[in-house]
């Protein structure tokens, strides 16, 4: 008798200053779990396990946009200098984004060890431990499952809110801003919006960071729907 496939898995893992959130599919759905404080990273039971893909997602400021026609390794620190202040021991990495023609500048060195952590602890079945990328490339790769023709998706989480906004194939923002508090991120949301001439009412957010049921409800009343990615 043969025994039934093997169930495709996997596990996505968001860090930030304040604690860690992950979902794992196909068992969670689109709902990723609330935050935890990193004295649970060794009592959580999903971490103990392999995964066939493994995402792990740091809500670092330090990213900045560079079109593939400008950019130039050699003066990518710079570029990334430009946009966000940077120490002297902040490490600089790159990564490309084909579909949209750009590479995403970005340093990981936001004073945190948890996803380092993280990324030798939770493993996909290879057993090499996975590349840290910024939430902002994350943000970036999901405008293309985003059927709607207004592309909006942010996270929210360590006093910085990461906002994406697309309209069909044209990204018209990628940025981040500090908001110490859900009121704050909602500003900076509205007045992107406001800026870009896109009307709430007839688009969905997207947010691939936990809300709570109040400020869940707080964008529903603005928007047409929200979705958890």
């Amino acid at each position: 008798m043969d025994s039934a496939p093997r169930t495709y898995t996997g596990i996505s893992i968001q860090v930030s200053l304040s604690g860690y959130s992950f979902k794992v599919y196909p068992s969670d759905g689109l709902r990723p779990r609330s935050w935890q404080g990193p004295e649970s990273l060794f009592t959580t039971p999903e971490f103990q396990r392999r995964y066939d893909k493994v995402d792990i997602a740091l809500l670092t400021p330090k990213v900045c946009l560079v079109p593939e026609v400008f950019f130039d390794p050699q003066t990518a620190r710079g570029a990334l200098s430009e946009v966000c202040p940077l120490q002297e021991g902040d490490f600089v990495e790159t990564i490309g984004l084909p579909s949209l023609a750009s590479v995403l500048v970005f340093s990981n060195s936001i004073g945190e060890n948890l996803s380092k952590v993280l990324a030798q602890t939770v493993l996909p079945v290879s057993g090499e431990p996975v590349r840290v990328l910024p939430e902002m490339y994350y943000l970036l790769t999901q405008l293309d499952s985003i059927q709607d023709y207004n592309k909006i998706v942010a996270s929210w989480a360590g006093e910085w809110l990461h906002l994406v906004i697309a309209q069909g194939k044209s990204l018209r923002l990628a940025n981040v801003f500090r908001a110490p508090d859900f009121t704050t991120a909602q500003y900076f949301l509205f007045l992107c919006l406001k800026q870009l001439q896109l009307n709430p009412e007839v688009s969905t957010v997207c947010f691939r960071t936990p809300l709570d049921s109040e400020a869940g409800m707080s964008l529903y009343r603005y928007f047409k729907g929200v979705v958890q990615l």
